[in-house]
Parts: structure tokens; sequence; C-alpha cells
């Protein structure tokens, strides 16, 4: 026998005493959990609210959070942050676009209609946590005039989500559906973690984040916007500090031919159909060998804008993009079952590969 397999074989007596403490600590874990299912709640205003144990009428003012209650649940969303897109309609509930329009904060200049939401009435409101002093004076002003509980959660960057949705799930009465969704979700960082721990920080993919029809606006390598570059094991090339949420810096074409990148990637489709025929453009790396590539987009952008929880899918198209020989998964059946998994929709294999470009 090798060292270290030395542990005594569990007598019926211990396996009795370890299910009494599994049976504790699964007891403790839950009690939070049921207190959140219905009830009295307090909101981040410090007021306080009784709630139906799985609303029917839930509101976000953010598109990612919006993008998030429906994969825990369509039927319970009282309202589009944004319209529906034509491109988005496949593969949605067919009801999903006659929801009243209610707005949100997105962009540069959008906000919530007030007036649409006393109308819809929503039972509870979820808002996404921000640092931003413009954000959380919004929300005061705002949304504290809608009598309904107004709750925030974290979702900044993609490892927030196994949290987020846990604790969404027990809020709103959906915790069966959530444990699903984050048992998803740990399991791709743990794996992507797992991958990317093995490149050398020599050995990493150069990319350029494209954004913009002419290409010259991208975001900084510790932006929100270019978080899956780093988290696939690829180097940003455009460092600086970010200076605002929306990002969308824009550069010279002089600055990204002394970048030369590995690998573009490419989020308006007008960019990617012209910069192969394009002779400036030509002549960098990224474009001679052929690795510019357009981020898929449907239902929502798998990469950014919004940065919702289809990065859970885009972390894996941006590291099978950039490291195509070491990265072994079949985004194809991968695809297909994210689609089943978090948007109740049968991807067949041919629509699949359309997406991706393959």
């Amino acid at each position: 026998m090798r060292r270290g397999n030395t542990a005594p074989v569990p007598t019926p007596a211990r396996r009795g005493i370890r299910r009494v403490l599994t049976a504790i600590f699964l007891l403790a874990f839950l009690l939070p959990a049921q207190q959140l299912l219905g009830g009295e709640i307090t909101d981040m205003f410090g007021r306080k609210f009784s709630i139906a144990a799985k609303p029917r009428k839930v509101y976000s003012p953010s598109p990612p959070m919006t993008n998030l209650l429906y994969a825990l649940d369509p039927a319970m969303i009282a309202g589009l942050t944004v319209p529906i897109r034509d491109y988005e309609r496949p593969y949605l509930r067919k009801e999903m676009p006659a929801l009243p329009l209610l707005g949100g904060w997105y962009g540069q200049a959008n906000k919530p209609n007030l007036e649409m939401i006393l109308k819809v009435k929503p039972e509870i409101i979820i808002v996404q946590k921000c640092n931003s002093a413009f954000s959380s004076k919004a929300n005061e002003t705002v949304l504290k005039v809608v009598p309904a509980p107004v709750v925030a959660v974290d979702l900044t960057t993609v490892h927030d989500y196994p949290g987020a949705v846990m604790y969404l799930g027990r809020l709103l009465g959906r915790e069966e559906r959530a444990i699903k969704l984050a048992a998803y979700t740990r399991k791709t960082m743990a794996d992507i973690e797992a991958f990317t721990a093995g490149i050398d920080e020599k050995e990493k993919v150069s990319v350029y984040y494209a954004e913009g029809v002419d290409g010259l606006n991208t975001d900084c390598d510790t932006s929100m916007h270019t978080e899956l570059i780093n988290l696939a094991g690829g180097r940003n090339v455009h460092h600086c500090a970010v200076r605002n949420m929306f990002g969308m810096e824009k550069i010279s074409f002089e600055q990204v031919m002394l970048y030369d990148p590995d690998v573009i990637l490419a989020f308006e489709g007008a960019f990617y159909r012209a910069v192969f025929g394009d002779p400036r453009w030509q002549r960098l790396r990224a474009v001679k060998n052929k690795r510019v590539y357009l981020i898929p987009n449907q239902p929502f952008n798998w990469f950014d804008r919004p940065p919702s929880f289809m990065r859970l899918l885009g972390v894996k198209w941006v590291a099978r993009r950039l490291y195509p020989d070491r990265y072994r998964i079949d985004m194809v059946k991968e695809t297909q079952r994210f689609f089943k998994l978090f948007l109740g929709y049968d991807l067949t294999a041919e629509e699949a590969k359309r997406l991706m470009r393959l």
C-alpha cells in the first residue's frame, strides 16, 4: 500500500456520526435560505417589505441582471430593460418581445422609465451593485419612489456568478433551478483556472479587443469588459487604468500596429467583414494569420456588452480560439449543453456551428 492511503475504513458507527454531522451542516446552510423564501425583507434603503415565497413580477434596470433573471425563470420578468432584437428572438420565449419596456441604466444616457415601472408594479427590484457614485445616487433618487423592495446583488465579475445565482434563487423562490446553474458556473471557473494555471506568462497569446465599426475602440486590460481575455489565459495588449465603466476608449491605428497582437477579437460584424480586405490591417500579424474572430452574440453577446451569463460559455470559446492545440473541448457539444441548461433551447449542431462561424 502506498503512503498516504492509511486512513481507517469507516465503521458503521462512524458512518452514522458522519451522517448526523452532515445533516447538521446542511440544516445550518439551508436555514438562511428558508428565511428568504417569502416573509419580510429589508431592502437596500433600510425599508421593510413582505414578499411572496415565489415572486411573479421581478424587474431589474441592469441588462446583465435581467439576462440572469431570464436564465433563472423567464416567467417572472416584469418588463424589459432593453428591447428584444431580431437576432435574439429565435432563442428566447415567444412572449418576451411583448413585455413592457421599462428601461434601465446601460450605455451612457439610458435610464429607467419610472412611469412605466409604477404602472407595472413589480413585486421586487434587483439592482446590480456598483461602486459608481453616480449609479448609487441614481438608484436612490429614482428607485426609492417605487413602492417595492430594491435589492442589490454583486455581479461585477464572472467569479460573482455562483454566489449571485444562489442568492437570487433563494430570494426569488427558484433555489432548485439556481443550484443547477451555480454548479455549472463553479465547474466552468474551476476547469478554466486549471487550464490557465499551466500557461507560462511568456507563452500567453496577445489579444486586441476591437470595438466599433472601424475596430479602433477598445478597453483596458483591467476592465470588466475584457475580463474573459485574462480568464482564458490571454494577454490584453491594451494596458491602462479604467477611467469609467462605459469604456470603449478610442485609439489610433498606429497604436494597434505597435501592439501587433497574435489574435484580434472583433465585436462588430462590419469591422470583421472588412478587416481581411483592408490593406492597413493586412500588415498585422493576426490578420496575416487569419486569427481575427467575430465574437458570437446570440442570443446575447458571449463576451461583453452586456457582460452577461453568456460569458460562462464565452470564456470557453475564447480559450479555444487562443489555444486551439491546448484547450481540447468540443465547442459544438458544449454550446448545445449550455443553451439547453441556461436558455431551455434545444440547439442543433448546425446552429451551434453557425453561431461560432465554424
